[in-house]
C-alpha cells in the first residue's frame, strides 16, 4: 500500500518551516553551524543548534516540559490546520504516532539531577515523564487528544527512519488512517560528551568524504510528517519502499565492507519495485569519520556502478542523531515539492579533495538538477550504532 506524505513540519539549524529550510538547503548555506562553548569541557566546537526561543509547552502539559518537546511542537503547529483535518476525517482513535528519538528530555533530567546532588532533592520542576524515551509520543498524543498507537522507537541514528517504517505498517494492517511520524532529537550534554569521549566529534565543521574528514558534527531538530492511505490535494509524494538490516558488526562502528547498508538499499528497492538505475538522488548517511564513510562509498559504489548524484547534507545540519532519518527523507520530499521549482538538490558540502582510498562517488554540485518529470524516486541512507541501518525511497507517487 502507498504511504502518502501529505504535510512536513521541519525545524532544524537550517531554519523553521519548509519555505525556510528548502531555501537553506538548496543554497549550501552553513551558517546554522556555529562554533559554541559550554557543551563539553574546555572545548567550542560546532553545533546546529535551533535558535531563538521556541513553542511554549500548554500549562496543562507542564509536567512534559523539555526542550525535546517544544522543538517538537514547532515542527506540529507548522502542520496543524492538516492534522485536524485528519482528526476530522477519520476521529481520534484512527490517528497514530510513531516518532524517534534518542534523548528525549535527558538534558532536563541531567540538571535535575545536578541540582540534586547539590540540594539533595530535585527541582520543583522536575517530573521523570520528562526523560522517559516514549515521552515525545505521548506528549503530542494528549496535546492533540488522540487515543491511537502512540509510541516511540530508539534505535540510535536510524530511530526516526524506522518510525516512517513502522507508521506505514500501521496504514498496511488497517491499525490507523493516518499517523504522525518522524523525529526530534535536541542538543544535550550527555550526547555531545560521549561522541567527545569516542572521539568522534570534529572541532571543525564536517568534511564528510574528504581525505581529511575527522569525525561528526552534532545538530538538533524536529520533523513531523502526516503520512496517509489516500494522497492529499495537490502534488502526491509517498514512502514507496523502506528497507532495514542487522549486521552486528559491532557496537560503535560499522561493518568495514558496507554489507549490511547494501542488504538495506536493496530491500528498499525490492519494496518499491525498483532498480538502481531509477534512482535520481542519494543522501548519504555521510557522518565525516573514517569508518562510515569509508564503508557507505563501497556499497554506495556496489550498488551503483554507473553512479547516482549523492550528497552528505550534515555540514549544514550536524548529525541530528534520532531525527537524522526523517529530516534527511524530507530533504528528498522538499527536492520533489513542486515549491522547488528550480529543481534543485542538496549540495554536497566539502573541501573537494577526495580519499584516494574510497571509490569516487557522483557529488551533487550547486548546478545539478532533479528532472523535472515524474515519476522520480530519491533514496536516505540512515546507519546506527549496533550495525543497524535503513533506507527509504521517496518519490512521486503514482
Amino acid at each position: 500500500m502507498t504511504a502518502y506524505l501529505n504535510a512536513l513540519g521541519v525545524v532544524c539549524a537550517l531554519g523553521r518551516g519548509k519555505q525556510a529550510v528548502a531555501h537553506n538547503l538548496f543554497a549550501g548555506d552553513c551558517s546554522g553551524m556555529r562554533d559554541t562553548a559550554g557543551w563539553v569541557p574546555e572545548c567550542s566546537l560546532p553545533v546546529g543548534a535551533v535558535q531563538g526561543d521556541l513553542a511554549a509547552i500548554p500549562a496543562a502539559l507542564a509536567d512534559q516540559h523539555s526542550r525535546n518537546n517544544q522543538l517538537l511542537l514547532e515542527a506540529a503547529l507548522q502542520i496543524q490546520p492538516q492534522i485536524e483535518a485528519a482528526i476530522q476525517a477519520y476521529g481520534r482513535d484512527r490517528i497514530g504516532i510513531v516518532l524517534g528519538t534518542s534523548t528525549s528530555g535527558i538534558d532536563e533530567a541531567s540538571q535535575g539531577l545536578v541540582h540534586y546532588i547539590r540540594e539533595q532533592q530535585f527541582p520543583a520542576q522536575y517530573d521523570y515523564q520528562q526523560q522517559e524515551l516514549g515521552a515525545p509520543a505521548n506528549f503530542l498524543a494528549q496535546w492533540l487528544q488522540t487515543s491511537g498507537p502512540a509510541y516511540v522507537i530508539s534505535t540510535a541514528c536510524t530511530s526516526s527512519a524506522r518510525a516512517l517504517m513502522s507508521a506505514q505498517r500501521l496504514l498496511d494492517l488497517g491499525v490507523c488512517d493516518a499517523v504522525l511520524c518522524g523525529g526530534v532529537d535536541t542538543l544535550c550534554k550527555l550526547t555531545l560528551n560521549g561522541f567527545h569521549a569516542l572521539e568522534a566529534v570534529s572541532g571543525q565543521r564536517c568534511n564528510p568524504f574528504s581525505v581529511n574528514r575527522n569525525g561528526i558534527n552534532i545538530g538538533e531538530a524536529a520533523v513531523l510528517f502526516l503520512m496517509t492511505k489516500t494522497p492529499g490535494s495537490g502534488q502526491t509524494i509517498a514512502l514507496l519502499g523502506s528497507g532495514a538490516s542487522s549486521d552486528a558488526h559491532h557496537i560503535s562502528a560499522p561493518e568495514p565492507s558496507g554489507r549490511g547498508a547494501l542488504q538495506a538499499m536493496r530491500k528498499a528497492l525490492g519494496r518499491a519495485q525498483l532498480q538502481p538505475q531509477q534512482i535520481a538522488y542519494l543522501n548519504l548517511h555521510g557522518t565525516a569519520t573514517q569508518h562510515n564513510d569509508a564503508m557507505e562509498s563501497h556499497a554506495v559504489a556496489t550498488l551503483f556502478p554507473a553512479g547516482v548524484p549523492c550528497s552528505s547534507t550534515k555540514p549544514m545540519t550536524g548529525h541530528t542523531l534520532g531525527a537524522a532519518g526523517a529530516l534527511e527523507a524530507a530533504f528528498c520530499w522538499l527536492s520533489l515539492s513542486a515549491d522547488n521549482t528550480g529543481h534543485a538538490l542538496p549540495p554536497h558540502i566539502w573541501d573537494g579533495q577526495p580519499d584516494p582510498q574510497l571509490p569516487a562517488l557522483n557529488w551533487v554540485t550547486p548546478t545539478t538538477r532533479l528532472a523535472s518529470i515524474a515519476p522520480r524516486y530519491l533514496m536516505s541512507n540512515s546507519f546506527a550504532f549496533g550495525g543497524n541501518n535503513v533506507s527509504l525511497i521517496i518519490g512521486d507517487a503514482p
